[in-house]
């Protein structure tokens, strides 16, 4: 083979080298923070797409929420089945995610005004690596309710399949009363959307 045939070969292989590289980047890319998206991976969770990006799901429709317990950000245990009665608002964050600090006031904000109402809020802290960042976290929002800890991602995969999306940092879910799920969001939320979200359920008898 000729030098000049040669070089275009290398160019090729380089190329086909690269793909799978920048393929790789891209997905780490993706995993690393996400302001959220309409897909839940699948699975039929009869949730209905409203306004403003938030899903419902009617009452008799909903699936129960899974077994959420365990330690949390501040070194205590908790378990989401305890506040069964109350209307419980999840979010699932981490510190290294740009659109959960942009949420952070309004979650506290909110949490504040509905807490004697018969709304309890819990988070989710997933892949913080460090526990001491997510503290951190907590401390400079004030955050006044507790957090799980998963850094793994494990309580998020006890879901059924299609509510949450492990790529979508932050999602919230709306808990009824009776501990199913009755709203979700798989993008940052404003006061306001958060509010509009709550406020059927905690409405419903």
């Amino acid at each position: 083979m000729s030098a000049a045939n040669r070089a275009p070969l290398r160019s090729k292989l380089s190329r086909a080298a690269l793909l799978p590289a920048v393929a790789a980047a891209s997905a780490l890319t993706l995993s690393a923070c996400s302001s959220g998206g309409a897909s839940g991976g699948g699975g039929d969770t009869n949730f209905v797409m409203g306004k403003d990006g938030i899903s419902t799901a009617k009452k008799g429709e909903r699936a129960a929420a899974p077994d959420l317990s365990g330690k949390t950000v501040n070194g205590g245990k908790l378990d989401v089945a305890s506040y069964k009665g109350k209307v419980v608002v999840l979010n699932v964050w981490g510190s290294w995610c740009a659109p959960c600090r942009a949420e952070a006031p309004n979650f506290e904000k909110v949490s504040k005004h509905l807490g004697t109402k018969g709304v309890q809020f819990v988070g989710i802290n997933t892949r913080d690596t460090s526990i001491q960042n997510a503290v951190a976290f907590e401390k400079q929002y004030g955050i006044s309710y507790e957090s799980l800890y998963d850094p793994t991602g494990k309580l998020m995969l006890r879901f059924k399949k299609g509510t949450l999306n492990p790529q979508a940092v932050p999602s919230t879910l709306v808990l009824d009363r009776e501990g199913k799920i009755a709203a979700r969001s798989l993008a940052g939320l404003s006061e306001d959307n958060l509010r509009k979200m709550i406020a059927p359920v905690l409405a419903e008898k």
